[in-house]
């Protein structure tokens, strides 16, 4: 039986954002705590935040200022747009999401846009999602989709995700879905590529995913936020493109890290024409629209100079290459990242908690990483780094990464 959440305290609670990405944090005692665990001197080097991308070392899409600046101008019809969006945005996006994914988009019924893709994930989770019931999640994933299913009351039903044999494809345990839905579960949430493991589905489990949900009458609400970001030799099924039936799968995706466009607080998601409407209600008591003049922004999205995008992915899977050859040499496990910017290492054993490290490696190092306990339910040692950096400064944090783990592993 789920469990109950009992006040709403607890309820707030659970959403804990101490270790989350771009809030690791340490209470003055547990810092001056510590002080007593140092060891050795401090690993001099340029500060790096890995719990997210710098959008100083990978500038945003050159024209998305102007797009704002024309908003800005433009004045009130760009402010004040609908609930769901500018018209004119809407077509337009619609036709460029239509044509990535590869199944046309009505933007009068299909797409919503929203305030982030953290905005468009809420706002799709809490239109299907059955106060006190279940939902298949898989482990381990976005920090955010257990935290928001909780939230409602629910229980998360784990679905394993393969990936830690790094000489084959990763697999989602199939098995694990079909019985979850078997057992009632009607809704189903991942991302892909998968965040954090850069972990890309294949073309035959999301024809899986999608005959499931049909033959089960489950909805999938999937997270394609970084499916842009796709390095050599990988390939990217779209699940809406798999014959699932439309009025069972939510599309979320947005001009984020991949075009340094975090700032601007743009999402999107398409699919179903029910649910987007009830997305329409709910963002119009949240926070009424996206933020109108950054609206405009989205017209740079999918519209950069030719060549950029394979410039900025090329570069990306350099500090990809650096980093995974840095921490394997070290005799950490570690998944070659196929597409997005994160790679998932494994530390050593060591002899505090994982939890401590990651403290003492922001004090001793400057290096902010996200623990993996962010990502799964299970204590795995692993922590995440989003290496949209400055590649030269990445890599330099890399090697403190492992040098401070040497320090502290078991003996």
């Amino acid at each position: 039986m789920p469990t109950v959440i009992s006040s709403v305290a607890e309820r707030f609670a659970r959403l804990g954002i101490d270790a989350a990405p771009g809030q690791e944090s340490a209470a003055r005692a547990d810092i001056q705590r510590l002080e007593g665990l140092r060891r050795g001197d401090d690993l001099a080097g340029v500060p790096v935040d890995f719990s997210h991308g710098d959008v100083n070392a990978f500038a945003p899409i050159p024209s998305a200022i102007e797009h704002f600046n024309a908003g800005v101008t433009e004045g009130a019809h760009q402010a004040y747009t609908t609930y769901k969006g500018r018209a004119e945005i809407l077509n337009e996006l619609a036709g460029k999401l239509g044509e990535f994914t590869g199944t046309p988009v009505d933007p009068a019924s299909e797409l919503i846009i929203t305030p982030g893709t953290q905005g468009a994930l809420f706002l799709a989770v809490a239109s299907c999602i059955d106060f006190g019931g279940r939902v298949a999640i898989v482990d381990p994933d976005y920090f955010a989709n257990r935290k928001i299913v909780e939230f409602f009351d629910a229980t998360p039903v784990y679905v394993t995700l393969n990936y830690q044999d790094t000489s084959r494809s990763a697999a989602l345990d199939l098995t694990g879905l079909e019985a979850a839905f078997a057992d009632g579960v009607k809704l189903f949430l991942f991302s892909n590529p998968n965040n954090p493991t850069g972990v890309v589905y294949t073309q035959s489990d999301i024809a899986s995913i999608a005959e499931l949900a049909n033959r089960y009458e489950a909805t999938v609400i999937v997270d394609q936020l970084y499916s842009r970001l796709l390095f050599t030799g990988t390939e990217y099924t779209h699940l809406r493109s798999t014959g699932i039936d439309p009025n069972r799968v939510i599309t979320t995706l947005g001009p984020s890290k991949t075009e340094s466009l975090s700032g601007y607080r743009l999402g999107a998601a398409f699919g179903a024409p029910e649910l987007i409407q009830r997305m329409e209600r709910l963002q119009a008591i949240v926070s009424l629209r996206a933020a109108g003049y950054n609206q405009a922004a989205l017209n740079s999205w999918f519209s950069e100079p030719e060549g950029w995008m394979q410039d900025r992915t090329a570069a990306h899977q350099r500090i990809r290459d650096g980093l995974v050859t840095a921490f394997t040499a070290a005799g950490m496990h570690v998944r070659t990242t196929e597409a997005g910017s994160y790679v998932y290492p494994q530390l050593p054993e060591l002899e505090i908690p994982v939890s401590d490290f990651v403290t003492l490696l922001r004090l001793q190092a400057g290096v902010i990483v996200t623990p993996g306990t962010e990502f799964t339910p299970n204590e795995d040692r692993r922590v995440r780094l989003n290496f949209s950096q400055e590649p030269e400064a990445a890599l330099a944090a890399g090697q403190r990464i492992i040098k401070l783990a040497q320090r502290y592993a078991a003996k």
